[in-house]
């Protein structure tokens, strides 16, 4: 099987694994890109999407069984190929931000969606697969807390509490999350210490990971974040507001805890760093390996494939005839 990825998002660890984790399946991915460039404080141009549509025209005449779009804004220029069926994967931001109607719109023609959670099935209100970013198990794992630590250089003597994200990305909400550490503070006798994940490359994070007491997460939205995930394959406790998929890893896992206030974050904050052990998430979290996750992505390639054949004509008709109308 070969398959063309499109993405928008070609340098984010869990895509980077999901096409490792297909690969090791036998599966051939090549994958094309958004021209352009993404920082702090820009993203692509419609001018970058616009060139992007050529590319991926002329790629759908290559030997692929299927493409595959990665994020939502991707989405369109798979679908305006006349030779592939299309699968569409949602990350979370790509529904629920201000261009989600184009995910929305988008997913109604592609032959199969999938999302990373049943709040987001929920959200787009049609027939989907629920199939989360996996976790990398051989990565993320436990190492002594003491060994992290002073690899990090961080005081052995105070408790750490790991915000995993930039403090500048405010659908991420860092604010919250220093006001709650510093309401905590005075239930604490040690020093507490709020550890960001600014510029941390990826294969450091388990040492972020393990080194840390608790990973506090307090964004505004999220689909299935993946450092809840990587918390749980290092026993590391997470105490997170309700958002996304984390009420549903969280099931069974302690010490950790989803809360809805400030007083009921700060409240669970302050008995796991109190309490100061470590959690039982990797065992609870067997089902979000990176090997399930391929998986469950290659059966829904085979379903689609199994249902395609003899529809290329009918498929690009209805697409045209769809699309003019909207």
């Amino acid at each position: 099987m070969h398959v063309l990825h499109l993405t928008s998002k070609e340098n984010s660890p869990p895509f980077e694994l999901q096409i490792e984790a297909l690969e090791g399946r036998g599966i051939e991915c090549t994958t094309i890109s958004v021209p352009g460039t993404v920082t702090a404080s820009s993203s692509r141009s419609v001018a970058d999407y616009v060139r992007f549509h050529p590319t991926v025209l002329k790629e759908s005449f290559g030997s692929y069984d299927l493409i595959h779009a990665n994020y939502g804004l991707t989405a369109p220029f798979a679908l305006t190929q006349p030779n592939l069926p299309v699968v569409l994967s949602l990350w979370g931001t790509d529904l629920d931000g201000e261009l989600g109607w184009v995910s929305r719109l988008c997913a109604a023609y592609c032959d199969a969606t999938i999302v990373m959670s049943e709040g987001m099935k929920r959200d787009l209100d049609r027939d989907c697969y629920v199939i989360p970013h996996g976790v990398d198990f051989e990565v993320f794992e436990p190492m002594p807390r003491s060994a992290a630590i002073d690899r990090l250089g961080w005081d052995p003597d105070a408790k750490h509490v790991l915000f995993p994200y930039k403090a500048e990305r405010e659908v991420k909400n860092y604010p919250r999350a220093e006001q709650i550490v510093e309401a905590v503070r005075a239930d604490v006798p040690e020093p507490i210490h709020l550890q960001t994940a600014r510029d941390v490359p990826h294969s450091k994070m388990p040492l972020y990971m393990n080194a840390a007491d608790c990973l506090l997460l307090t964004s505004d939205h999220e689909g299935s974040p993946n450092v809840v995930k990587e918390a749980l394959a290092c026993n590391l406790p997470v105490v997170s507001v309700d958002v996304g998929d984390v009420r549903e890893r969280l099931d069974g896992v302690a010490p950790s805890e989803v809360c809805r206030t400030d007083a009921e974050l700060q409240l669970a904050l302050a008995s796991i760093l109190d309490e100061g052990t470590r959690s039982n998430g990797r065992e609870q979290a067997e089902g979000i390996s990176k090997e399930r996750m391929a998986v469950r992505i290659h059966d829904v390639y085979r379903n689609v494939l199994s249902r395609d054949d003899g529809r290329r004509d009918e498929r690009t008709a209805n697409r045209r005839e769809s699309l003019s109308r909207n």
